[in-house]
């Protein structure tokens, strides 16, 4: 190769990476230190009222960061809604009336927007109110790294496809949690999300029916307001012990066999989680810890940064 060529290749290589590395280096917990100042004491402020008002908003809003960053990145697609040329995420099956507290992201953003115009990302929003709404509800909190900017589009096709379901397995499970760069540890951390908020009865009912790893007295509590047909809506929390506190109740609830979806207590069934498990639930900080690294992991999945997506003015409609 001549020498100019070479120094060509040396210089484009030096360039790209160059640009990878500021690529990945774009999401900053100060990334609004100067442009949005009371950025975190908006979101703390409405979230707190939300969460005094219906403490399962906490863990509502927290549901829709992770499915959030499961299609397609953290990018506030999940916030989109329908219009007659528009197929957004919130009614693909994992959404579908179950995903809520898209007000309350609405009221943060106006408030936000009235501060800082033109300034803050909806999918920002979403990774702040998240963490909020574990504190507020006793969990741990960690730095969010912002700077994300928001999608001009959504993929109903992929959240149907990408999001684990209330009946994966565990093999199923380590395999679409390892698609998105997150291991069997952060997977079986983020599950203790599990530890606040409910679910609908047609996602546990053939659990509590047809399981054979399950406590009786537990299956036999949740039959009473889950029955064998009808009632699909109805609610359970899916920590028994205590559902609006964040803490490790769930891992003990596996350990005694009294996990409310089947894809809970496969992470405590025979198999390459039951020590994780087991150590979790004895040991709370031990799991505040992985939960807090795991959600800056999660929340690191492909942001949109620079100049991709924009910065939306309505979370619900691209501009």
């Amino acid at each position: 190769m001549a020498p100019l060529s070479r120094k060509l290749v040396l210089a484009f290589l030096c360039l790209l990476l160059s640009f990878v590395c500021f690529s990945n280096a774009q999401l900053s917990a100060n990334f609004y230190g100067t442009s949005c100042r009371n950025l975190q004491t908006i979101v703390s402020n409405v979230m707190r009222q939300a969460v005094n008002r219906e403490a399962r908003l906490g863990a509502s809003i927290l549901r829709l960061f992770f499915h959030d960053c499961f299609v397609n990145g953290c990018d506030a697609s999940i916030l989109l809604d329908d219009t007659t040329t528009f197929t957004g995420e919130k009614n693909a099956n994992p959404n579908r009336n179950s995903a809520r507290g898209y007000e309350v992201l609405d009221t943060i953003k106006t408030q936000v927007e009235a501060a800082c115009p033109n300034v803050v990302s909806c999918a920002d929003i979403l990774a702040l109110a998240a963490r909020e709404g574990t504190v507020l509800l006793g969990g741990p909190t960690w730095a969010v790294p912002l700077g994300r900017r928001d999608a001009r589009t959504a993929s109903q096709s992929a959240a149907n496809t990408q999001i684990p379901g209330p009946t994966s397995s565990l093999s199923t499970l380590i395999s679409m949690f390892s698609a998105k760069g997150l291991n069997a540890r952060d997977m079986t951390a983020l599950s203790g999300s599990h530890t606040i908020g409910q679910a609908r009865c047609t996602t546990f009912r053939n659990r509590i029916y047809n399981d054979t790893n399950i406590d009786s007295q537990f299956a036999t509590t949740r039959r009473a307001t889950c029955p064998a047909s009808g009632g699909d809506a109805n609610l359970a929390p899916l920590d028994i012990q205590t559902p609006n506190q964040f803490d490790n109740d769930y891992y003990q609830n596996l350990v005694v066999r009294r996990g409310l979806l089947h894809s809970d207590q496969e992470l405590f069934n025979g198999g390459s989680q039951d020590a994780l498990v087991r150590s979790y639930s004895t040991n709370d900080a031990a799991f505040r810890s992985d939960f807090a690294a795991a959600m800056v992991k999660m929340g690191n999945i492909s942001p949109l940064t620079g100049t991709n997506g924009e910065i939306r003015r309505n979370c619900r409609a691209i501009n």
